[in-house]
């Protein structure tokens, strides 16, 4: 068709530009054009647009069946830490950003029964503890994996899975939930990902794949494109608020290293302060700092020594053809601390070793995780002495340094470009030598005011404090447990937000252990903090820990929940966050009237309310 000024509403000049570009589009192109210009005449119909509204009118109907024919994509994550989170929600964005009708929820928000409804789903979880589901996903997980569950012929899946080599049930949530989907009847329309504690890799390469894999299937079906691409126009992600990231981490300057510990305990817990300014980096408080840190460089020597390597040589340590000389690889790049079962089938390659092979063959298992549990790289290659190995070969089969996460125990509001940091030192001795923490170890040891460390924030939706005021808060934090709880007590005294608020806190002296002890005292005296109660388990005959203390309260403590208060948990998860469980059970059996499972649903809900939420590790 040719446009003529007589037979359109164009003028002279438009009409020869059109004429101009019209032989030249592709069908794909035209049918692009087609669902931009509806975006606006939509847009104008909304505003009340006279014209508009002639426009649409005179407009051909869009025709129902190619509407129904396109697919809408579903996203549903389990995170612990924020990770899948952010992963899920990144997916989100460039899939609408390319048109596509897209739902993001955590599997705790989304509706079990409505799995049904689905048409392509994205499951991307981590995995937790013992390849148990994070604490968002487990009613999700549970239904899927009951009789409930219905037949998902209809359906089209993929899973992303994040996890850690270094623990037996590396991606078993993820794992599980492909293997369901597909005994329910869905297709997997790509493959499962599984990915290591260094994700940013294979996860981008999921998502490019997924997105890949759908613009595949819109190219096919035209009438899927017709639909998507009217959705909405392509827009531009907001940007972010700081370059500085993950994978492009601030290097902050330490302001202070404190030993919090009075003399005598057998503790060491550190105090950080670090700069942030310049960093535009923001945090609230519940987040998380990420650290990337070094290896002791005795260790990587003792290495080095070990296999007749020289600390010079030059070795490739990524796949963009980056160098490092080999010592310093070692101590910068490279996890060297933990062993994990790939790593050591990757070794038994190089290693030409019998009992090596041995160890690794079925019927093993129980042997293998025993020696995985506490060795290192040294112990490795001690134990399993190897032919000769060039260093260049050996560290392919090492994994990158993952960052340590701790959480801050700051708020920015009250110390602006700062972030402090409460920090356990890891110390103990195993198969003959003493241990340190990687990190830990470092702050303890090599890092003095005025050195640098590479960070970033790491947002936790997961653990998020209400932004109601007149909420009550209980919280419990022992030890290092206690730093989020710093964070939102800094934060509402410098806000000037009332509110009650309960602190249980535990360690194990009171003269040397008790953490904080003026800055509580000082805010129980002013209102910021109502009430505190303190368990110190070493300074009786029977160990007293925070969730005696807790039973101790029961009646005050279900008067606080039934009034609507929230419920906050930060420290070690399998022993300390495990009994508090447990104990919030017997206190709503003892003063509600419950039975166990009643309990259990008490909690349950609660935690679907974001009223019951755990910053576990």
């Amino acid at each position: 068709m040719k446009f003529e000024v007589t037979n359109s509403p164009f003028s002279q000049e438009q009409a020869e530009l059109l004429n101009r570009l019209l032989p030249t589009l592709t069908e794909k192109q035209k049918i692009w054009l087609s669902g931009f210009f509806a975006h606006f005449e939509d847009a104008d119909v909304s505003t009340g647009d006279s014209a508009g509204q002639k426009q649409l009118a005179a407009a051909p109907p869009v025709d129902s069946a190619r509407q129904d024919a396109s697919r809408e994509v579903t996203i549903l994550f389990g995170s612990e830490t924020g990770n899948a989170q952010s992963l899920a929600e990144d997916v989100h964005q460039k899939l609408k950003d390319r048109g596509f009708q897209t739902t993001l929820s955590s599997m705790d928000d989304f509706k079990p029964k409505n799995i049904k409804k689905v048409q392509d789903l994205l499951i991307i979880t981590a995995t937790h503890g013992e390849g148990d589901p994070p604490d968002n996903a487990r009613s999700f997980y549970e239904f899927l994996n009951s009789r409930k569950a219905p037949k998902l012929e209809g359906l089209r899946f993929s899973v992303l899975s994040l996890g850690d080599q270094s623990y037996e049930f590396f991606c078993q949530t993820g794992k599980d939930f492909d293997k369901r989907l597909e005994e329910l009847g869905g297709e997997r329309f790509y493959a499962r990902v599984d990915c290591d504690v260094d994700f940013d890799e294979p996860a981008a390469a999921w998502i490019d794949g997924i997105l890949s894999k759908l613009e595949e299937d819109k190219a096919v079906n035209p009438a899927n494109e017709q639909k998507i691409l009217s959705i909405q126009p392509q827009t531009k992600s907001q940007p972010k608020l700081a370059d500085y990231s993950r994978t492009n981490p601030f290097k902050a300057e330490v302001i202070e290293n404190l030993k919090l510990n009075g003399r005598g305990s057998n503790k060491e817990t550190r105090h950080l302060e670090l700069s942030l300014e310049g960093s535009n980096l923001a945090f609230e408080p519940g987040d998380s700092l990420g650290i990337f840190p070094k290896n002791a460089p005795g260790l990587a020597d003792s290495i080095i020594n070990q296999m007749n390597w020289k600390p010079e040589d030059i070795v490739t340590i990524n796949k963009q053809g980056e160098t490092l000389p080999l010592r310093e690889a070692l101590i910068s790049h490279y996890e060297i601390t933990r062993l994990t079962k790939p790593m050591l089938t990757q070794a038994a390659q190089l290693f030409s070793n019998e009992r090596l092979n041995e160890l690794l063959k079925p019927g093993h298992e129980e042997e293998l995780r025993a020696y995985l549990d506490g060795r290192d790289l040294l112990d490795f290659v001690r134990d399993f002495s190897p032919k000769e190995v060039p260093s260049s070969e050996f560290v392919h089969i090492l994994r990158k340094m993952p960052p340590r996460l701790y959480s801050i125990s700051s708020s920015l509001k009250a110390n602006p470009d700062e972030v402090h940091l409460t920090m356990g030192t890891v110390r103990y001795k195993a198969f003959g030598r003493n241990r340190i923490g990687v990190c830990s170890g470092q702050c303890a040891e090599r890092v003095e005011p005025g050195d640098f460390l590479p960070v970033y924030i790491h947002r936790n939706p997961n653990f998020k404090f209400p932004s109601d005021p007149d909420t009550p808060i209980i919280m419990v934090g022992p030890g290092t447990g206690v730093a989020p709880f710093r964070s939102f007590l800094q934060e509402r005294e410098e806000t000037g937000v009332k509110g009650k608020t309960w602190l249980f806190f535990g360690d194990q002296h009171f003269k040397t252990d008790f953490l904080y002890q003026v800055e509580w005292q000082k805010w129980l005296k002013d209102g910021v903090l109502s009430k505190m109660d303190v368990a110190f388990s070493r300074d009786s005959a029977k160990k007293v820990y925070v969730q005696h203390r807790m039973l101790e309260k029961s009646r005050d403590i279900y008067q606080w929940l039934e009034e609507g208060a929230s419920l906050y948990i930060c420290g070690d998860e399998k022993n300390m966050a495990k009994d508090v469980h447990q104990t919030l059970t017997k206190i709503l059996e003892k003063e509600g009237g419950l039975n166990r499972e009643e309990a259990e649903n008490y909690l349950t809900d609660m935690r679907h309310q974001k009223r019951y939420q755990r910053d576990v590790y």
